[in-house]
């Protein structure tokens, strides 16, 4: 059984004290003191402490409650406030329009942290999340290695790789290395809202068949022939031997509006 303040594996806990890692990661958050930064499992403060410096305001959201109960005490007199809530439930509603999010995220919650602050009414405008390596791969991937996760976190930010960290830099150390994806909101998302319902519908279906080629998949995933399919995506200029993993969020763009005046 983990002691209080020890790391516990079914939170997928696993702590980070390099001070020069620590402090590329608050770095690459562009803090200010005029910023609002929303930290997502502060855990034992080692990132927190680096924020405060920074930022104006820090908001630590611990699902911990042994964790979160201490957390206050290590920075008396300082702008935190520690929210003892399961992140997901939390309401981003709360933070002050352009905030920012600073995570060392739990790997199994990686993609639904992603989607919650991508798909928000209130989006930050920035979030630096240090999350297992091949996730943040993924995440900024190109076109031939797009995914799911990478178009429905594209569509609404600009993804860059930062910097590596060897699993040895973590207690305990985790299976994987990990890595730090910067998020950066885009002013407008690439696909209207009163879209995007649409088009994450034909997205899904063009990954419903890993692997095969979209007239495939997006037969299947979308009731139509083969033959409407590769119409379809020869309309949208898109070759009918492509798959889903190739096409950018432009293609994706094209080939819902050919869907819809079909």
């Amino acid at each position: 059984m983990a002691s209080a303040l020890g790391p516990k594996k079914e939170l997928g806990q696993h702590w980070l004290r390099d001070p020069e890692i620590l402090a590329e990661i608050a770095e690459a958050a562009e803090l200010g003191k005029n910023d609002v930064v929303l930290e997502i499992g502060p855990g034992l403060g080692t990132l927190t402490s680096r924020l405060l410096a920074r930022a104006g305001r820090v908001v630590a959201v611990e699902f911990d409650r042994d964790l979160a109960r201490k957390l206050p005490g290590q920075f008396p007199g300082k702008n935190l406030e520690v929210i003892n809530e399961d992140i997901l439930q939390f309401d981003l509603n709360q933070l002050p329009k352009g905030y920012k999010v600073v995570a060392n995220v739990p790997y199994y919650i990686t993609s639904k942290i992603v989607e919650k602050l991508m798909t928000a009414e209130n989006k930050p405008s920035l979030a630096v999340l240090l999350v297992q390596k091949e996730v943040a791969e993924r995440i900024a991937a190109e076109p031939g290695e797009m995914s799911i996760l990478a178009v429905s976190a594209q569509l609404f930010a600009e993804a860059e790789l930062d910097i590596e960290v060897s699993r040895q830099f973590f207690t305990p150390s985790p299976k994987v290395d990990s890595q730090v994806v910067v998020l950066k909101t885009r002013t407008e998302p690439l696909v209207d809202s009163e879209d995007q319902k649409d088009f994450f519908r034909v997205v899904k279906a063009g990954f419903s068949a890993k692997r095969k080629k979209l007239r495939s998949s997006l037969s299947g995933g979308l009731n139509i022939s083969k033959d409407v399919a590769e119409q379809l995506l020869k309309t949208a200029n898109i070759s009918p031997d492509a798959r889903a993993e190739d096409l950018a969020i432009d293609d994706w763009r094209r080939l819902l509006r050919e869907w819809r005046a079909r």
